[in-house]
């Protein structure tokens, strides 16, 4: 149909192979991720008065992204307080955000041992974003600045989502509000609760670190983008402080559990992959957005072979707008626009419309 959405079957491992991944495509999916996110899993070695052990330790901690760097909170009595003290070694890992009903489904898949079928590649994990380098504790300055920067980050969230129209409340009604509001989630940095510093005056005990790319105060080493496939592209960091993240990326965990857990967008999703794709889907799920469409997955049969039928599998679909959503709002008035489309397609179908 001349003037519709575009959508296509690319997955994500076909994507790869275009152009060997343009770095600035790279670039603006690692960036997203950072800023979509605002937990991660920090490494740092084992070690204690003898020094060094070689061993990793791993904790999931909060953070912030302040001009493309993370700086991150970690508990007074985590380990990482300590380990970095002796040596100051550390890699920090970032996913992309599976909220509700989609990190459920994912995790099933990966425990029952059924994978997606992106073409003959397993999906073994969500894409993420790695970087290895010195991880440094703040000084009485800068965690000030961080922490100020935090409050203003907060706030200016939670006046966003209360100025949202009609349209992209709706939307996001079905979210859970606790588990995909960055705000929420942050808040207990502020509190001033026992299981965090006292941001004001952090020593070197105290829980503010940062993978630091400063001169003379520690490179990161390497930046690593990791697709779902597990293919590795490495990035150069003044790169990801250059590029700039969609303005969705606030948004983007309330928008994919927004939608998941609405029944009627649900179904709006598998009518979607048979209107663009004629894609026939038993279920689907939204499984990332960005400014220029989304991906879809579905439940589809597989080839059939002469004497079975073909088994149902998850496969990855992309769904494109006709022009770019630069915020919450376009982007949620094209999806709006592309269900109503296809709903009145199926009505002219069954001669209902």
């Amino acid at each position: 149909m001349k003037g519709s959405n575009r959508a296509s079957a690319l997955t994500l491992a076909q994507k790869c192979k275009v152009a060997s991944l343009k770095l600035s495509t790279i670039v603006f999916w690692l960036k997203n991720i950072l800023a979509s996110n605002w937990q991660g899993y920090l490494n740092t070695i084992k070690s204690d008065a003898t020094g060094s052990k070689e061993d990793v330790y791993t904790s999931k901690v909060k953070y912030i992204l302040k001009r493309g760097r993370p700086y991150i909170w970690v508990p007074e009595s985590d380990l990482h307080n300590v380990n970095t003290i002796i040596d100051e070694r550390g890699s920090f890992s970032v996913a992309s955000p599976f909220p509700g009903p989609l990190a459920k489904l994912l995790k099933s898949m990966n425990k029952v041992g059924v994978y997606l079928n992106l073409h003959h590649l397993s999906f073994a994990f969500p894409a993420r974003v790695a970087l290895t380098g010195d991880v440094e504790t703040l000084n009485d300055k800068k965690a000030q600045a961080v922490t100020d920067i935090l409050k203003d980050v907060m706030l200016s969230e939670e006046k966003a989502i209360r100025e949202l129209s009609y349209t992209v409340s709706g939307v996001l009604s079905s979210s859970n509000h606790l588990s995909t509001s960055r705000s929420e989630n942050l808040k207990e940095l502020l509190d001033g609760g026992e299981k965090y510093c006292h941001h004001s005056k952090p020593s070197i005990n105290d829980a503010w670190f940062h993978v630091s790319a400063e001169s003379g105060m520690g490179d990161i080493i390497s930046c690593m983008f990791v697709d779902c496939n597990g293919g590795t592209h490495e990035v150069n960091f003044e790169d990801i402080e250059r590029c700039k993240a969609d303005l969705l990326t606030s948004y983007s965990a309330k928008l994919i559990d927004g939608i998941n857990q609405s029944e009627a967008r649900r179904r709006a999703l598998i009518i979607f992959c048979f209107i663009y794709l004629n894609v026939h889907a038993r279920d689907a799920f939204m499984l990332s957005i960005d400014r220029k469409g989304f991906d879809v997955l579905g439940k589809v049969r597989g080839n059939a072979t002469i004497d079975e039928v073909g088994e149902y599998q998850w496969k990855q679909f992309r769904f494109t707008f006709k022009e770019e959503a630069r915020d919450v709002e376009s982007f949620c008035r094209q999806l709006v626009q592309m269900e109503e489309e296809a709903v009145k397609r199926v009505s002219s179908y069954s001669g209902l419309g």
